[in-house]
């Protein structure tokens, strides 16, 4: 019994010792490792290290970019046509599909715009309050009206 005893005493012992002498060696290899997790993926034979791309990507011109967006509306019509035959459906024509959406949105109600220019002249009015710069109206409304998609 009393063998048991000692053993059992020093099973603490060894756990704080193995705690003790693990904790020296993650602060060691902590201090020690300095930027080698840095260089995890990258090298030669990396394919996204950013050394293969221009530091600024060039922007699509407007006829260029018109076109790229129309090629893919076209292909995600087709698609859906390719799935509407699937089904048993009539396919829609793609052509007058994808002019219906790549019109020009219709101008904004003039009453939303008139509403919106009241709710900017009422926010000017609280920032004159306060000490702070009123706003363009114009400016404003223009904006609140594009983040409501108008």
């Amino acid at each position: 019994m009393p063998q048991t005893v000692r053993m059992q005493d020093a099973f603490g012992i060894v756990i704080f010792a193995v705690v003790a002498i693990a904790a020296v060696v993650a602060v060691g290899t902590f201090f020690t490792s300095g930027k080698a997790y840095d260089q995890i993926g990258k090298g030669g034979l990396s394919l996204r290290d950013g050394s293969d791309r221009p530091a600024v990507e060039p922007q699509p011109s407007g006829a260029v970019a018109i076109a790229e967006r129309d090629d893919e509306i076209r292909q995600m019509l087709e698609a859906r046509n390719d799935r509407r035959a699937r089904r048993g459906e009539a396919p829609i024509d793609v052509e007058a599909e994808l002019a219906a959406l790549t019109q020009a949105r219709p101008k904004a109600d003039p009453a939303l715009v008139s509403e919106v220019r009241q709710l900017v002249v009422a926010r000017n009015a609280r920032r004159v309050r306060k000490g702070q710069e009123p706003l363009d109206v114009e400016a404003e409304v223009e904006r609140q009206l594009r983040d409501l998609g108008v």
